[in-house]
């Protein structure tokens, strides 16, 4: 009930260097993974063939695996698009024409089952995808610069750097889960990326809002007390909404199926990380570079004294 109502007085702070040191480990790990492993990138960035079918009854997806592996597609990404009669088979670049691959993967296919139907085939070039990994990463960059400017112009530099410094601690992270699961990273994880980025910040702007507040009423506390006392305050708010968004991501993450599987995983990632970061890293760094009460009182208009006197 204390932690509903807003009155804990957990020491955040006290805890940062800890809270530092997993940050970084998970850092070091996301960093070492990604330079070793990479990430498993989809057919949205590598470029191949889109084939989706349709079959009379419900399907099972292993043996249709099982065909295409025999059948020398051993790579194919076989997984249900819409329902258990619809498969959509992600196929890597290869030499053959679209049209040749096309009859052989439905002859293939018909040998499993003979009412299976072609529905559409589209070919996907590999320069297309490098163009989607040069936007999606300036969409980040572009992102990021907003939000530098926009946190600076609303709070002070010292904020937005804490605030950039924590967005950039969660999209490291999550990128290093993909890398160590090697999960797809296809067209909607580079969109969940940029869904953590409003999500983190939108966290992260209302303990900042409160610690502006905080520093403007409260005198006798030091720097490091008044961000514990605006954390504890904000603590339920924040908990509040990342449990009931977890629920739903959870449940498309569960329920949802393979089109949105990888899609729900990052957001998943990114919401547990995003909460964490918004507690331990955006206030932490803005205390590392020194912000103190003078940074945030009310700029004083020349000349405002003098108006107020009768």
């Amino acid at each position: 009930m204390r932690l509903l109502s807003g009155q804990t007085k957990i020491d955040f702070m006290g805890k940062r260097k800890l809270a530092f040191a997993f940050s970084l480990l998970l850092i070091l790990v996301a960093i070492g993974s990604l330079a070793t492993r990479g990430l498993s990138l989809g057919i949205d960035f590598t470029g191949g063939t889109l084939v989706e079918v349709g079959y009379p009854q419900p399907q099972e997806l292993e043996p249709i695996r099982s065909v295409l592996q025999e059948g020398g597609f051993e790579a194919a990404q076989v997984q249900y698009f819409g329902s258990s009669r619809e498969v959509l088979i992600r196929l890597a670049p290869r030499a053959e024409s679209q049209a040749e691959l096309s009859s052989r993967l439905l002859g293939l296919l018909q040998q499993h089952n003979a009412g299976v139907e072609m529905r559409r085939v589209e070919f996907v070039g590999a320069q297309v995808g490098e163009e989607l990994i040069e936007k999606g990463g300036l969409a980040m960059l572009y992102a990021l610069i907003g939000i530098l400017v926009y946190v600076t112009l609303r709070f002070e530099y010292r904020f937005s750097v804490g605030a950039v410094v924590a967005l950039i601690h969660d999209v490291t992270i999550t990128l290093g889960m993909f890398s160590v699961t090697q999960m797809e990273f296809d067209l909607t994880v580079l969109a969940a990326l940029l869904a953590i980025i409003g999500y983190s910040l939108n966290d992260t702007i209302v303990v900042f809002d409160r610690i502006r507040e905080n520093f403007r009423k409260i005198r006798k506390q030091s720097p490091t007390g008044v961000v514990n006392t605006s954390i504890n305050q904000t603590l339920s708010r924040t908990l509040m909404t990342s449990l009931t968004t977890l629920l739903v991501v959870v449940a498309l993450f569960v329920l949802g199926g393979e089109v949105i599987h990888a899609f729900a995983f990052a957001l998943l990632v990114g919401i547990l990380v995003g909460t964490y970061s918004s507690i331990y890293v955006a206030s932490t760094v803005a205390l590392l570079l020194g912000v103190s009460k003078q940074d945030l009182m009310p700029v004083k208009k020349e000349g405002a004294q003098v108006d107020d006197q009768p």
